[in-house]
This record gives C-alpha cells, sequence and structure tokens, in this order.
C-alpha cells in the first residue's frame, strides 16, 4: 500500500517537471536570421566598399539575439546554409562582415563553417 502511494507521488512529481520545466529549444529560427542579414546581400556580392548601416544594423541585432549556444548554432547553421546557397557570394565579404560591422562572433560566416563547434 505505501509503495502505490509512493509510486502515485513520484509519477506526479514527474509530470509536473515535464509540464512546468524549461524547454530546451532554440528560439532563433531561419527566418529572423534571414530578416536581420537581407540589408547585407548586395554587399556580400561585391557592391559597396562597406556594410550599408542597415546591414550593420540586423547583423548587431542577430548578435544580441543568439545569446544561448543552443541559438548560436542555429544562427551559424542558417548562415551557412544562406552562404552556401548564394550565388556571386564573396566569400572573404561573408567571413569578415561581423568585423566590418564591428561585432565579434564566434564563428566564420563561410560555407565550410563546422556550426557543432561553436561556443
Amino acid at each position: 500500500m505505501a509503495r502505490v502511494a509512493l509510486l502515485k507521488f513520484a509519477c506526479a512529481i514527474l509530470v509536473s517537471m515535464v509540464l512546468v520545466a524549461p524547454r530546451a529549444e532554440a528560439a532563433l529560427t531561419c527566418g529572423t536570421v534571414t530578416k536581420n542579414i537581407a540589408q547585407c546581400v548586395t554587399y556580400l556580392k561585391g557592391t559597396g566598399t562597406s556594410p550599408s548601416t542597415a546591414c550593420c544594423t540586423g547583423v548587431t541585432t542577430l548578435k544580441g539575439l543568439a545569446t544561448t549556444l543552443e541559438d548560436k548554432k542555429t544562427a551559424c547553421g542558417c548562415l551557412k546554409t544562406a552562404a552556401s546557397s548564394m550565388t556571386g557570394l564573396d566569400t572573404k565579404r561573408a567571413a569578415d562582415l561581423p568585423g566590418d560591422c564591428g561585432v565579434t562572433i564566434s564563428y566564420a560566416i563561410s560555407p565550410n563553417t563546422d556550426c557543432s563547434k561553436v561556443n
């Protein structure tokens, strides 16, 4: 009898933990990443001598949104995919973009970046 009560109590605690526990999901989406770097496309394709103010605002905003490790990995993956699919991408400009905007990130924007190593 005491075992049954203890088992019911343990199950109730477990259910409560599952329902109340915070989710470990990335809050950042590729849509958000794309929206924030959209103003950088012409620069990344070789137009102009420096990124526009709107581009750098987007890069800075993206940096501010990617605060958790999961968000950083998500942003990295989204940027890697975008870099891989962009025709005419200047890979040097892509890699230099954060620094050109005065932002530091822990990975290079490149089709070759290993996003599993982002820290």
